[in-house]
């Protein structure tokens, strides 16, 4: 039966699938174009990314979770059951048991609505893990052991925080600003500025390109092509990095403010723990240029972006699902259809 185990990073941007034994079988997108008029699944992954603001009237695409929780229900489950149906195999006798990553604020009704779900969608157990929890694994963090951990994981939609220590947390908080924040404000920015309307695909190929929460050490220049909200017409701007860390200054600050109300609340000990061992970041939105220098200077504590950061939340419930009777003891909420379990 554990060859079918699957770990799941339901993110708000994208979902990654970990299969026991085979790692990351899957990386795609979290959108779903759908029929109107039937409600058929048309597309998911990246073929519906792709339809993102180019549907005609009947067709809809979109991100049916947003700030890391579900907001639309019964389109997650049709998500999830493709999903699960790619990864598995729809020839696949019996059910696997799933392990499903959700923010370290989600409510219990949001839970619930997560495990109902992925049973909906032909999950056997399922097991929640906070992000937090399952990016400090994937970064190959001990965080079983008696020694204080920090790891500030910026996704899609959510910002998680989180000081860990034998196998849970300690402090967390998770706040509605991440990664895709990051591109809102990019494009309030060029509206306010230029009287630019540019879109959300544009806006993250400008944070990626020349995006900064820190000066770089040598500015990049990118040309922008938008809307001109005067006249209408198609206009090219020429921006530079500075500007980009002026745009993003107010999430990034925020995220910030965030980490260091953290450090202040942690107990002494593990605050030591922390300064001697560092801060560890993980998720797409930590790759954002000088982030990691922004949050070192603020600290005065080292600190580091993880291998593979996008991947960490993923490789954290695989390693999980490799563990599952230790984590399901101490780290692991576990429900099936409805009731709690034990292994």
């Amino acid at each position: 039966m554990g060859f079918r185990d699957i770990g799941i990073d339901l993110g708000t941007a994208s979902i990654l699938v970990y299969m026991k034994g085979k790692g990351i079988v899957l990386r795609e997108p979290s959108v779903i174009s759908i029929d109107k008029d039937s409600g058929q699944v048309l597309a998911v992954g990246s073929e519906a990314q792709r339809m993102l603001g180019r549907t005609p009237g009947n067709i809809v695409a979109m991100r049916p979770l947003e700030k890391g929780v579900i907001s639309d229900y019964h389109i997650t489950k049709k998500m999830l059951k493709y999903f699960l149906n790619r990864v598995t195999g729809r020839q696949l006798a019996g059910k696997p048991r799933v392990v499903i990553c959700v923010p370290s604020s989600v409510t219990e009704v949001e839970k619930r609505a997560v495990l109902d779900a992925a049973s909906e969608a032909g999950a056997g157990k399922t097991y929640l893990i906070e992000e937090p929890i399952a990016a400090a694994i994937g970064a190959g963090l001990d965080i079983a052991r008696p020694c204080g951990h920090m790891v500030v994981d910026i996704g899609g939609g959510t910002s998680d925080i989180a000081v860990i220590c034998l196998g849970g947390s300690v402090l967390s908080e998770s706040i509605k600003v991440a990664g895709n924040d990051f591109d809102k404000a990019i494009v309030k920015y060029m509206r306010k500025k230029y009287n630019l309307l540019i879109g959300d695909g544009t806006a993250e190929r400008m944070k990626m390109q020349i995006g900064c929460a820190f000066p770089r050490e040598e500015e990049l220049f990118m040309d922008v092509t938008g809307r001109n909200l005067v006249s209408g017409l198609p206009r090219v701007i020429h921006v530079s990095s500075m500007e980009m860390m002026e745009a993003l200054e107010e999430p990034v600050q925020e995220i910030a403010e965030c980490v260091h109300s953290i450090l202040e609340r942690t107990p002494p000990e593990l605050a030591a723990d922390i300064s001697e061992q560092g801060i560890i970041m993980t998720g797409g939105g930590s790759l954002l240029y000088g982030f990691d220098k922004l949050l070192q200077q603020l600290t005065k504590i080292d600190v580091r972006v993880a291998e593979d950061a996008v991947s960490c939340v993923a490789l954290g419930t695989g390693k999980a699902l490799e563990s599952l009777d230790f984590y399901s003891r101490s780290a692991l909420f576990g429900h099936h259809r409805g009731v709690p379990v034990s292994d």
